[in-house]
């Protein structure tokens, strides 16, 4: 996954747990506007939730910064 990825999502997951606490729960589409500008990185991201990790639509947000931080 490239450092654009990854950044993005801990930026992301880390403002959802700030604003709704350790329980909340995303999916991959949080990382991305409502317009999708960029399918490539769209797609990585989902092929990493989806094919790589096989994970639930929903997850929470702790539970993808710590597994995007361990293989940073």
């Amino acid at each position: 996954m490239r450092q654009e990825l990854r950044s993005k999502i801990i930026e992301v997951c880390n403002k959802k747990i700030a604003s709704k606490g350790d329980n909340v729960g995303l999916s991959f589409y949080a990382f991305f506007a409502n317009k999708n500008d960029n399918p490539a990185l769209l797609m990585e991201a989902a092929s990493w939730w989806i094919q790589t990790h096989k994970l639930d639509h929903f997850e929470k947000a702790q539970k993808i910064k710590e597994m995007v931080q361990k293989n940073l």
